[in-house]
C-alpha cells in the first residue's frame, strides 16, 4: 500500500508489504484483529487509540492484514453512480445464478423484483495474496465517518451532497494536526516540492509544450514506470496544470524520484536524480523536460495515448446481462441523460458503457470465424476497433487465440532504414503479444512473452497496468503500396486472457522536423 494524492483524497498507510499468496480458497475471509491495545492521547475533546499486531511466521497462511466486505442498500459512488442496490440474500441459490466467475450473478428472483433480470457483483471472497519475507507493519490513520440525520420526507440525496462538501474541507485540513502518534508526521514535519514539466517532441513542435494534465507523482527510487507496481512505500500524487506547472505539499520526509506521464504523448518520465524531502523542505525543481519515445514522423496512428481503451469501440451488452444503472446514465460531462431507446443503437455513447457484464463475449459473436481487420485511412478507430483483442469462443467451449490486421499503404519505401512500431498497451490479462509482418506472416518479428495479471477485462474495466512496446521494422521488410501488420493474441486458455490497446503509431524514417 502507500499514499495516492489525486482526485481530491489522501489515504496513507505503512510499508505493507502485499505481494505473494493466501492459501487458495473462496471461503475463507480475515477479520481486522489485532493483539495489542494501547490508548495514546484521551482528553475531553480526544481519544487517539491503537490497535496492534505483530506478525511472525507462525501465522503464515492463516490470517490475511484486511478483508473487508461493504454492505448498502444505497450506494453513492459518485455523482453520475447512485442507485439502490440488491440484498446479500439475492446471491442465494435460487434467487441468483452464478456467472463466469463466483462474484457474478444473474439476479433471476431477488427479494426486490425490480432487480430482477439484473448482473450483480460483489467483491471478490478469495482474499489477497501476502508473503512474509519480511514484517508486515501497516498503521490506518485518521478518516472521518460522517454520520447525519434528515427530517421525514427529505431526499435522501442531499446527504450526498453534505458528503463531497465536508470532504473539500477534509481535503483542506490535511494532514490533521491532532494525531500524536510518532508515525504520524505533522504537517510542519513534511516538504514540499514543484515544478514545471514540458514535452520536447521534434515532430509535434518545434518550441516546448507544457505538459497540460500531466500526472506527477513522488515514490521510492526506480525504474520509469516503476511505480504503478510499488506497494510497500509512500506516493503523492498531483495534477499538472495547463502550463505543465504542478505542486505537491505535504510529503514525508524520505528519498524519492519524481515521474510523471502526459496525456497526448507515449511512456514514462523520470527525472534522473534522487530528491530528498526534508521536514520544513520547499524544492523547486525548476522547468524538467520530457523527451516521449520517438524516431520519426507519424505515418499512421491508431487511438489516444491516453492509457485507457475507452475511446474504442465497446459493443452493446447483450440484453439478458444488463445492469440498469448504466442505463440511462447521465454524463457528466455533457450534463445529459441517454435514453433506453438508444441502448441498442450502435452509434449511441455510454459513458460507462465498458461497465457492463460479459462484454468479452461479444467480439465471438461479432467476429465468429474471422477476426477484426483495419484498414488505415478508411476505418475509424471509434466504430471499428473492438475495445479489447480477447480470446475467441469455440463450438467445444474451448478458446483460441486471435489475430488482427492493420492494414495500410506506404507511397514510398526506404529499405536501409530502420521504422519503429510504438504499441502502447492499457492493460494485459495472462496475454502473449506476437507481431508479423506482410514480407513474411509467419515469421515472429517480436513477441512480449507472457504478460499482464490484470483483471480489467473480466472486471468491466477499461485499463490497468501500462506497457509500452517499441518494435523495429527494417525497411526492407515493408512494400511499396499495400502491406499488413498482425497483431496475435496467442494464449487462448480462458475468455479473460486478453489485451487492451491504448495507442498504436507507424514512425517513418528520421527526416528534419519543425
Amino acid at each position: 500500500m502507500g499514499c495516492k494524492r489525486a482526485r481530491g483524497y489522501c489515504v496513507e498507510s505503512e510499508k505493507a508489504y502485499c505481494e505473494g499468496n493466501l492459501p487458495e480458497t473462496r471461503e475463507k475471509a480475515a477479520r481486522i484483529e489485532a493483539t495489542t491495545f494501547e490508548v495514546i492521547v484521551e482528553t475531553k475533546e480526544q481519544v487517539e487509540l491503537s490497535f496492534s499486531r505483530t506478525w511472525d511466521l507462525s501465522l503464515e497462511g492463516k490470517l490475511a492484514p484486511l478483508s473487508i466486505d461493504k454492505r448498502f442498500h444505497y450506494m453513492a459512488m459518485a455523482d453520475n453512480r447512485q442507485r439502490y442496490m440488491p440484498l446479500p440474500d439475492d446471491r442465494l441459490p435460487g434467487r441468483g445464478v452464478e456467472l463466469a466467475y463466483p462474484e457474478a450473478v444473474l439476479l433471476v428472483d431477488p427479494v426486490e423484483p425490480e432487480f430482477k433480470g439484473e448482473c450483480s457483483l460483489c467483491w471478490d471472497r478469495s482474499g489477497a495474496k501476502i508473503r512474509t519475507r519480511r514484517a508486515l507493519e501497516e498503521s490506518i490513520w485518521p478518516y472521518l465517518h460522517l454520520l447525519e440525520f434528515i427530517a421525514k420526507g427529505t431526499n435522501p440525496l442531499t446527504l450526498w451532497d453534505d458528503a463531497k462538501t465536508q470532504m473539500l474541507v477534509e481535503v483542506q485540513s490535511w494532514p490533521y494536526s491532532f494525531p500524536a502518534s510518532k508515525d504520524f508526521q505533522l504537517s510542519e514535519q513534511r516538504g514540499n516540492i514543484s515544478g514545471r514539466l514540458l514535452v520536447q517532441d521534434r515532430y509535434a513542435s518545434n518550441d516546448n509544450i507544457p505538459a497540460n494534465g500531466a500526472y506527477v507523482g513522488l515514490a521510492i527510487p526506480g525504474d520509469a514506470g516503476s511505480w504503478q507496481r510499488e506497494c510497500k512505500d509512500y506516493q503523492f500524487w498531483t495534477k499538472a496544470d495547463e502550463e505543465g506547472y504542478f505542486s505537491i505539499t505535504n510529503v514525508r520526509t524520505g528519498d524519492y524520484n519524481l515521474y510523471a506521464w502526459v496525456p497526448g504523448f507515449v511512456g514514462d518520465y523520470k527525472n534522473a536524480s534522487v530528491i530528498t524531502i526534508a521536514s520544513g523542505s520547499d524544492t523547486d525543481m525548476g522547468d524538467l523536460v520530457y523527451e516521449p519515445p520517438r524516431d520519426g514522423p507519424t505515418l499512421w496512428e491508431i487511438g489516444i495515448p491516453d492509457r485507457s481503451a475507452a475511446e474504442f469501440y465497446i459493443p452493446d451488452p447483450n440484453p439478458k446481462y444488463i445492469n440498469k444503472l448504466f442505463v440511462n446514465h447521465p454524463d457528466s460531462s455533457k450534463n445529459t441523460l441517454l435514453p433506453v431507446a438508444l441502448l441498442t443503437s450502435r452509434c449511441a455513447h455510454f459513458v460507462d458503457r465498458f461497465r457492463q457484464y460479459g462484454l468479452w463475449e461479444r467480439y465471438s459473436e461479432l467476429y465468429p470465424t474471422e477476426d477484426l481487420v483495419y484498414t488505415v485511412g478508411k476505418n475509424d478507430y471509434k466504430r471499428d476497433w473492438f475495445f479489447a483483442q480477447v480470446t475467441r469462443k469455440k463450438d467445444d467451449n474451448t478458446y483460441q487465440g486471435t489475430t488482427w490486421q492493420i492494414k495500410f499503404n506506404l507511397d514510398s519505401v526506404n529499405q536501409t532504414v530502420t521504422y519503429k512500431l510504438r504499441l502502447a498497451l492499457a492493460s494485459a490479462a495472462q496475454a502473449k503479444l506476437e507481431v508479423r509482418i506482410t514480407i513474411c506472416p509467419q515469421k515472429v518479428l517480436f513477441s512480449s512473452g507472457l504478460i499482464g495479471g490484470d483483471n480489467a477485462i473480466a472486471r468491466h474495466g477499461i485499463h490497468d497496468l501500462y506497457w509500452l512496446y517499441n518494435v523495429d521494422i527494417r525497411g526492407h521488410m515493408l512494400l511499396q503500396g499495400e502491406n499488413t501488420i498482425y497483431l496475435t493474441q496467442a494464449s487462448s486458455q480462458t475468455p479473460f486472457q486478453g489485451i487492451m490497446y491504448d495507442y498504436i503509431r507507424l514512425e517513418g524514417p528520421p527526416r528534419k522536423a519543425f
